[in-house]
């Protein structure tokens, strides 16, 4: 798209590239001030152009408006991080996906750990999951329940939080009560097997004592 047809369209979503060697000291403040929420990526060091020449380390940014905006607003901010112009976004979901580069494997790869989110960035808000897409992201979390031995739903929401998993934690805390129902069936039959366990266990010693009774 032309910059000209850009600055006569409004846009919620904007993006640019932010450079190493010409952004302020404190350009991520710049952006936290704004109060719009953002996320950077980790920073490309490793890109390389069409001709094989590296490109020129950079940071790709996402910049959230509550409503449509204009491109000279999204400008202004661009231009106090010294950066080129912004370019409106269409897909946060799939511009998302980029800043890591994780569906083109025959670029450099990053990891969406190293992703910076300010000011409330949630990419949970941004995805519409299909009906096969959460049937497989739920599959997986009752394998996890299972292979990990989960026996509480906070355990789980406290367990895929502290690993990173956002796509899969903003499932389950949509299917809670599924889940917290996997989870407590499991917990029942788990705490079932065991009542029945130290039941034999005790019919067993009763057997083993008669025997010996009848021996002696």
């Amino acid at each position: 798209m032309s910059t000209e047809k850009q600055k006569v369209k409004k846009k919620r979503y904007w993006a640019c590239f932010v450079y190493p060697d010409s952004a302020p000291e404190d350009w991520q403040d710049i952006l936290i001030k704004t109060g719009l929420s953002c996320a950077i990526s980790p920073l490309h060091d490793g890109d390389i152009n069409a001709d094989e020449s590296e490109k020129k380390p950079h940071w790709h940014v996402i910049m959230c408006w509550p409503g449509p905006t204009t491109y000279a607003v999204a400008e202004d901010i661009t231009n106090r991080l010294n950066a080129p112009i912004p370019q409106a976004v269409e897909n946060v979901r799939g511009y998302y996906r980029y800043l890591t580069h994780r569906d083109s494997p025959d670029k450099a790869q990053y990891d969406e750990k190293d992703i910076v989110l300010l000011n409330g960035f949630d990419i949970a808000d941004f995805i519409e999951l299909s009906a096969t897409e959460t049937d497989t992201i739920l599959w997986f979390l009752q394998s996890l329940i299972r292979e990990k031995c989960i026996h509480e739903y906070a355990s789980l929401m406290a367990y895929l939080q502290d690993s990173d998993l956002r796509t899969e934690w903003s499932v389950a805390r949509k299917n809670t009560v599924f889940l917290d129902r996997f989870i407590s069936s499991g917990r029942y039959m788990a705490k079932a097997k065991t009542e029945q366990d130290m039941a034999k266990k005790v019919v067993e010693t009763a057997r083993l004592r008669d025997e010996q009774d009848a021996i002696g």
